[in-house]
């Protein structure tokens, strides 16, 4: 039986009247890339928060590597890394130094601080921008510089949120590629995401999200069943087949205004 990387148990989260995460029990596999999938709105952000130490929830556990998030947080920050959604990063940084600080707050040492910051800026092409304060680095560039800083530990486990929204091809196809490496070397990616080609060409285990509650977990041969895609899967788990889009607005479209 494969090991869990991550163990949720009854995880809620309420914001006033709103449940964003109802009752979640939850395990993820180590060494897999892993998507957790679902519709704007479904609790993906607010879970990952949860699970990474950055948000409190109301019940339930967490466990990340046999570690308990809330019981043993030193522990569990120094296995993982995190590109949370709205990255924000020290912007009066050049992007080494932001990684040379980054390690040193990790308690590495120095000179290997540099060695990985030298190869993560190398291999997410930055190298030529390393001297350029993070202030004036573009979308595709906080992303990947965030994702260097969040793998320079080296990390067990790593939790993106959205890692591709906003990025351009080029920097999506040197991301996919860093991370294809991390999992081939037994690592695990926990990824959200609500863009499903994306996640059927890059995952192995899928969790799908709606409404605070999991619909469906398990490989993703599994999950898709016998639909053509995951799309077709995830629009019925969701409750989405049957929506017709634009019944009602017959007014729109046809030329001139009226």
């Amino acid at each position: 039986m494969t090991n869990a990387a991550v163990r949720i148990r009854g995880l809620w989260k309420r914001f006033g009247e709103q449940v964003a995460v109802g009752g979640i029990d939850l395990e993820l596999p180590a060494g897999k890339f892993i998507g957790l999938v679902g519709p704007n709105g479904a609790g993906k952000t607010t879970t990952l928060s949860m699970v990474t130490g950055l948000l409190r929830p109301d019940e339930g556990t967490v466990e990340v590597v046999g570690h308990d998030v809330w019981r043993d947080p030193v522990a569990v920050k120094a296995r993982i890394g995190v590109l949370p959604e709205g990255l924000r990063l020290f912007e009066r940084l050049s992007g080494r130094e932001l990684l040379g600080y980054t390690g040193r707050l990790r308690g590495l040492p120095g000179a290997e601080v540099d060695k990985r910051a030298t190869q993560l800026l190398d291999v997410l092409d930055l190298a030529g921008s390393q001297h350029k304060l993070v202030v004036d680095y573009s979308t595709g560039m906080r992303k990947k510089i965030g994702l260097a800083a969040a793998l320079l530990h080296n990390p067990e486990v790593l939790f993106l949120d959205e890692p591709f929204e906003g990025v351009d091809p080029v920097s999506a196809q040197t991301i996919r590629g860093v991370l294809e490496r991390y999992t081939a070397s037994g690592a695990t990616v926990v990824f959200s995401s609500h863009v499903m080609e994306l996640v059927e060409s890059l995952c192995d285990w899928v969790a799908v999200l709606a409404a605070g509650r999991i619909r469906a977990a398990g490989p993703l041969a599994e999950v898709r069943g016998a639909h053509p895609t995951l799309q077709d899967a995830f629009l019925e788990l969701v409750g989405a087949n049957g929506r017709q889009a634009g019944s009602d607005l017959d007014w729109l479209g046809g030329g001139a205004p009226r």
